[in-house]
């Protein structure tokens, strides 16, 4: 109980020195699962699920930053806000780069949080324990990880892999630094795995230039956009959790998702 206390009081310590945007980035094309974010779930359209859910979290204002004039308008109904971006951009961190000048050209915001519109299953408190690492000022940017449980979860490709090192029997909200992102189950040798949660925290200034960078060797041999921020030198702290919210990325994804949402 005391540990808890302690992380709580870190995490309103951090809130306090910062002023947090929340962005989810979103648009309609997706070759597995068409029109996503429109993807009804017990009457809701997917992105008003993780909308309501980063509300939710109190973690600061939240605007979905999407390429359609359809998704605003499922958001707008809802009362929330939202910001069209050019359709054409290649990634959600481009998508709220652009949304964040646009709606903040004071700079008033210091950490934008990178929220994905396809979790609609996210839990709300991982916002605000992803701002936690940014007491520290060498920190550029911070996500989230989870110990991999399953055994068939360890090799497969598609859960991500964050190899950072964590003491043994580290707790969740305990932090380490990022040391490299693989679709291959590293680190090598008997222990734990952890399965990298795609939720970003931005300091402003890192994702300015995260967005000016070009893609490196190992992003593009991997696939992961992260890899960009190790590989110019950016420091990246991984918060370790004990929940993982399911990404919906096919129509099977889809019925999980409304089985863990049913009424």
């Amino acid at each position: 109980m005391g540990e808890e206390r302690s992380l709580a009081r870190m995490a309103d310590q951090t809130e306090s020195r910062h002023n947090p945007i929340v962005l989810i980035p979103a648009r309609l094309a997706s070759t597995r699962l068409p029109n996503k974010p429109l993807a009804d779930i017990h009457g809701a359209p997917m992105i008003v699920h993780v909308w309501r859910r980063a509300v939710a979290a109190g973690a600061g204002p939240v605007v979905v930053a999407c390429a359609e004039p359809v998704i605003a308008a499922a958001i707008e109904g809802e009362g929330g806000k939202a910001m069209l971006t050019d359709p054409a951009h290649q990634n959600g961190t481009l998508r709220i780069h652009e949304a964040l000048t646009r709606i903040d050209p004071k700079r008033r915001h210091d950490i934008i949080l990178n929220v994905q519109g396809d979790l609609p299953t996210l839990d709300p408190a991982i916002l605000k324990t992803v701002l936690r690492p940014f007491s520290d000022p060498a920190v550029d940017i911070a996500t989230l990880a989870a110990i991999i449980r399953r055994e068939e979860e360890r090799t497969a490709p598609q859960v991500v892999k964050a190899v950072a090192s964590f003491a043994e029997g580290a707790a969740p909200g305990s932090a380490a630094r990022a040391l490299y992102f693989s679709r291959a189950p590293v680190p090598s040798g008997p222990g734990p795995l952890y399965h990298h949660i795609g939720l970003y925290a931005y300091r402003r200034a890192a994702l300015e230039r995260y967005v000016s960078l070009p893609p490196g060797p190992l992003e593009q041999r991997e696939k992961l956009e992260q890899l960009r921020a190790l590989e110019a030198g950016m420091r990246i702290e991984v918060v370790l959790v004990d929940t993982v919210p399911l990404g919906v990325d096919t129509p099977a994804d889809l019925e999980r998702a409304r089985a863990m949402l049913a009424p």
